[in-house]
């Protein structure tokens, strides 16, 4: 695990509101050089602190309005069962996130879908793929804080 000093810190911060920042305007933000600027992105790229760049999306601009949360308890927890939900959920694009959970859930599902016919589709290929004992959904009216920027 890479040590992240203070300005390794700015640098993050800066690097979650807009991935696409120049180097020169980072550098600036941050009081290091341009080539200082680079060279500790690279290494926090190297040490897998920065998994990736992306764009973040406008879900209602791409017909994606609907978020869901699908809670899935389950009687099967034998390796061979999670290894097809996990192949499963992974090959599903409306699914965003999958979490196990510790609790009465036993897992948390995480979609984007444009309706609830198109949630309808996502929930009969997933119990297509995969034998569920109990699927229940909860429906977003309205999000009132969704970001991908970690506290620093």
């Amino acid at each position: 695990m890479m040590t992240l000093d203070e300005t390794d810190r700015r640098i993050l911060t800066h690097l979650q509101r807009d991935a696409s920042m120049a180097f020169d305007g980072l550098g600036q933000a941050v009081n290091l050089s341009r080539n200082a600027c680079w060279r500790r992105i690279k290494a926090l790229e190297a040490a897998g602190v920065i998994s990736k760049r992306v764009a973040v999306l406008d879900p209602q601009s791409v017909g994606l309005g609907l978020m869901v949360f699908i809670m899935i308890r389950t009687n099967a927890h034998a390796p061979d069962w999670l290894e097809q939900f996990r192949n499963a959920t992974r090959t599903i694009p409306e699914v965003l996130g999958v979490y196990r959970m510790s609790g009465d859930l036993d897992y948390l599902i995480r979609a984007r879908v444009a309706d609830m016919g198109d949630y309808d589709r996502l929930y009969q290929r997933l119990i297509h793929r995969v034998p569920l004992s109990d699927v229940s959904a909860s429906f977003v009216m309205e999000e009132i804080k969704d970001t991908t920027e970690l506290p620093l």
